[in-house]
């Protein structure tokens, strides 16, 4: 019989049950950090001490699991590294606490790797599982050594429990000094350990994997020459081939596009499997793959039964909510979160068919789009240590200039999102020693442009120049320097901060002397040549609004020179329009807003999208759409960056964001933007804020901290059991004390 007669006589089943993945040794959540039922996310910080969870050198897993996940790309079954340096973790690990005990206690000891644990500097024969720790004052180390795997432990006893507070060091420098006793050099850099919620022994970090269920197709298509599956959406996982005999070889096509999966020449991604089976058998293909549509086709004399998946998942539920009088606007916000789910993986990642890589750039879209949507704080700690590697520093970030300032930024991000300066203490010598790169690439005039090995991006589009001092560089530059500021002021580091704040002053200073154009309104691209040219793009001046560097004339006319004007080059990646409509909706532009996210984002789902693209351009038709980077299928159908209607909606329609750190104190300032109503929830670190606006009624609730709701009424506004302050010029405030509903009468603008 011939193969792909075969293949098609067959009935296709389109159903996994559960088994499909205790075949594979695992269950939906196996080895996931679990939490309990309505419990968010742990946001970092210090685990109690009695719960042990597993410790590691802070950011020494997060590095490992990185290089793991970002070496799995593939390119038409080839494997696609990164093109940046790797580093690697710390093979030798000395862990420390010092207890006080009442009495004798019991402790067990978990291991990876090689070790020797000491009491108070004298060594335990062999590598004991469990050990007596006596009454009294006394020091536990634990020396542990793992090129493979990171070295970590996790200890537990009645009373003492591995967690954040035990420390760390990779340079240990323990000596026995003239009397015989030891003693621990001053010079070595003891750190709080590391940890990410593996809270069972059994749940080792070596053998993380994320988790996977059991989905079904919706639909199979027969031709005469393949098995065309389809999911019904944009998907990620394994595909599992069910009932395979025979001899010969199966052939798996995949497209985030049908067309991408018909064209067997050209489809990114493809599978390949030697069958050599008497009776039938299943096999899971070993690396995940995004796909909608698979197109399965067999040479020699092989049949196969069905087609399914395992679908790999990061299990983060959707804290932030959102609906409004507009289905459209619904189905826009629905699309970027299922967007933001599947590219929030180990890491926050760009595409999940390519590049499937960590981007500094994109990342920082996603941990402000995380802030309104899950909330994960775990997820951008793992992204910073990860993207930040290891000194010495030999280059940018990923090589980008801009995505390195963007690290800068997503970590002062983190701690007015959270209030946690955790992250803060722990890698403030790694801020140090980027920015202090950064610094030793300045010109002569104390400037950045771009040297050998520096890849200047901003974005993709077309003849964009990249020559010279470009004036977008220097803006974040100088956002990087006040950031650095800001941090050293939170380490008590005084004599960096003046340096820090010296440096971002003249940074400020220069941007407007260089490249502000009083004739254009507006700051002008680049310098070259000492010259400043007189192209005009949007990038600066619109980061110039939201970063709050011009003054109240030049944002208006900012706005009407350069955002409202159509003869600026005009933005065509989901990437810059998100800080396009964000300064926007800062100037008060939510109903111009409105209607660019319907265009724009609707108009991706009117082109057939199931989750947001690279790149759109309405002026596309049909196939034409997925092609990129001189690939037909070369565009990802599928990335992060896509996703900011829910960083829009959340923080410039519901109006909600922070005003002191992790929500201590809040504002709330809806703006319905051309909606008749709108409904929905922002996630803090310690509960929701929810928010309900239509054109006569405000209803605000919040969790925690102290919050101002603020808005404008055509009419005196009233409220039971609320006072109202008028601000002036139609403007009216309500203090919001946590835990307490409020309503408002109001007529809106």
């Amino acid at each position: 019989m011939n193969c792909r007669h075969a293949i098609l006589q067959h009935t296709v089943w389109i159903a996994l049950i559960l088994f499909a993945c205790t075949a594979k040794g695992e269950s939906p959540s196996k080895g996931w950090p679990t939490f309990a039922q309505g419990e968010p996310a742990p946001k970092g910080g210090p685990t109690p001490a009695s719960q042990a969870t597993w410790i590691w050198y802070p950011g020494d897993f997060e590095i490992w699991l990185a290089n793991n996940m970002q070496n799995r790309r593939t390119e038409r079954g080839s494997f696609f590294p990164p093109f940046w340096k790797l580093d690697g973790h710390y093979v030798l690990m000395d862990f420390h606490k010092d207890v006080e005990l009442t009495e004798p206690e019991d402790i067990d000891v978990y291991v990876e790797g090689k070790y020797i644990l000491k009491l108070d500097g004298k060594g335990f024969e062999g590598t004991p599982s469990r050990v007596t720790i006596p009454a009294g004052k006394h020091r536990i180390n634990v020396k542990v050594f793992s090129a493979g795997t990171v070295p970590a432990i996790y200890i537990k006893g009645k009373t003492i429990a591995t967690d954040s507070s035990w420390l760390v060091t990779f340079e240990d420098k323990e000596w026995i000094d003239e009397t015989g006793k030891t003693s621990d050099v001053s010079a070595t850099v003891w750190l709080n350990a590391g940890s990410w919620n593996f809270n069972d022994p059994a749940q080792r970090p070596s053998a993380f994997k994320l988790s996977v269920k059991p989905q079904s197709a919706v639909s199979a298509t027969q031709s005469n020459s393949s098995l065309l599956v389809d999911f019904g959406k944009e998907t990620f996982g394994y595909i599992r081939l069910h009932g395979l005999q025979g001899k010969g070889k199966v052939s798996l096509y995949y497209g985030e596009s049908k067309e991408e999966a018909l064209s067997t020449g050209s489809c990114e991604t493809l599978d390949r499997v030697e069958v050599n089976a008497s009776s039938k058998m299943d096999s899971v293909m070993v690396l995940t793959k995004a796909f909608r549509y698979v197109n399965v086709q067999a040479e020699g004399w092989v049949t196969l039964d069905s087609v399914s998946m395992l679908y790999e998942y990061l299990p983060v539920e959707n804290r932030g909510a959102f609906r409004c009088s507009d289905t459209g606007i619904n189905k826009i916000w629905d699309v970027a979160a299922y967007t933001m789910h599947l590219n929030t993986r180990e890491f926050f990642i760009d595409g999940i068919k390519r590049d499937r890589w960590i981007w500094s750039g994109d990342a920082y879209q996603s941990y402000l789009m995380n802030y309104y949507l899950f909330f994960d704080v775990p997820t951008v700690n793992r992204t910073l240590m990860a993207l930040r590697g290891k000194d010495p520093v030999t280059s940018h970030i990923n090589t980008i200039m801009d995505y390195t300032f963007y690290w800068f930024l997503g970590i002062y991000d983190l701690y007015q999102y959270t209030g946690d300066k955790t992250f803060i203490q722990q890698f403030y010598p790694r801020m140090q020693s980027m920015m202090a790169y950064c610094l030793s690439r300045r010109n002569k005039d104390g400037m950045m442009q771009g040297l050998s090995g520096d890849w200047i991006f901003i974005d993709w589009a077309p003849g964009l120049s990249k020559k010279g001092e470009v004036s977008f560089e220097q803006m974040l530059f100088c956002r990087s320097l006040e950031t650095m500021a800001l941090c050293a002021n939170m380490v008590n580091d005084s004599k960096n901060e003046a340096l820090y704040k010296q440096l971002a002053t003249d940074m400020r200073s220069k941007l407007f002397a260089v490249y502000w154009n009083e004739s254009k309104h507006a700051l002008v691209h680049s310098r070259v040549d000492g010259k400043p040219t007189d192209n005009v793009t949007r990038y600066a001046n619109m980061f110039g609004i939201f970063f709050n560097y011009f003054n109240e004339e030049q944002k208006q006319a900012v706005k009407k020179n350069v955002l409202l004007n159509d003869n600026i080059q005009k933005i065509t990646t989901p990437y810059m329009r998100f800080y396009e409509l964000e300064a926007l909706c800062a100037m008060g532009e939510q109903k111009y807003v409105l209607n660019e996210m319907k265009g724009y984002w609707g108009g991706m789902l009117n082109a057939g999208a199931t989750s947001f693209w690279e790149e759109y351009n309405p002026s596309k038709s049909g196939a034409d759409h997925y092609s990129m980077y001189g690939r037909p299928f070369g565009k990802s159908l599928c990335h992060a960056w896509g996703a900011s209607p829910i960083y829009l909606l959340g923080k410039y329609y519901l109006g909600v964001q922070p005003t002191s750190p992790g929500y201590a104190t809040w504002t709330a300032e809806p703006v319905l933007g051309g909606l008749q109503w709108m409904d929905g929830k922002v996630p803090t670190p310690h509960g929701d804020i929810s928010v309900y606006c239509s054109t006569t009624q405000i209803k605000i609730k919040g969790a925690t901290g102290t919050g101002t709701l603020r808005f404008k009424s055509q009419t005196k506004p009233s409220s039971k059991g609320a006072t109202i302050v008028s601000k002036g010029n139609n403007v009216y405030e309500v203090t919001v004390d946590a835990n307490k509903e409020y309503e408002v009468k109001y007529k809106s603008y």
